[in-house]
């Protein structure tokens, strides 16, 4: 549902996109439902497209809390993602390191969960091995840990000195984030 409401992309078949975008608006007001959608259009979802690769859950003293899945999936032909101008406002691909590198000169922001993700897929090429990776992965809850001090506050993840590492977590190459004028910079 969140993958149609904020980037206009719905995996069904048979794939195309129909008349997705005029009704994404009305499944997000919860007007109309992804099944009665789906029923309408003809289309059947494709769910098993789907393809989970992490469990991240925010640390404790967060106000916002999430505990979510993040999934992979081909972008169906026929269908572009878009924005919604909502809960997203801007949109632009480009590949993991660009994003890692442009983060890195304060050009975007990226939470500790995108950014550990991002140099994962930055090893990858195409969206097979992507999909091939996501499927060989042991999922595993990350919660990150959370040190705050007179000096910094920080978000470390399993495998730092402070963070005992998680089996079936591999230890990502920076495992803390120090938080810097509003921002988590990856630290080492």
């Amino acid at each position: 549902r969140e993958l149609f409401e904020e980037a206009g992309v719905l995996l069904v078949r048979p794939s195309g996109s129909g008349r997705l975008h005029e009704r994404r608006h009305d499944v997000a007001a919860g007007t109309l439902t992804l099944p009665e959608l789906a029923s309408r259009e003809g289309f059947r979802l494709a769910l098993d497209e789907l393809v989970v690769f992490a469990h991240w859950v925010t640390p404790d003293i967060e106000i916002k809390r999430f505990d979510t899945r993040f999934f992979v999936a081909q972008l169906p032909h026929g269908q572009s993602a878009v924005h919604d101008d909502r809960e997203t406002v801007d949109s632009e691909w480009m590949e993991p390191a660009v994003a890692v590198e442009r983060c890195r000169r304060d050009e975007i922001a990226l939470p500790p969960p995108t950014w550990t993700t991002l140099r994962m897929l930055s090893k990858l090429s195409t969206a097979a091995e992507v999909l091939q990776w996501a499927r060989q992965r042991q999922i595993v809850r990350i919660q990150p840990g959370f040190i705050r001090d007179a000096t910094q506050t920080m978000l470390t993840l399993p495998g730092d000195s402070t963070f005992p590492p998680i089996e079936g977590f591999e230890t990502p190459e920076e495992t803390r984030f120090i938080l810097t004028n509003g921002r988590w910079r990856a630290s080492k």
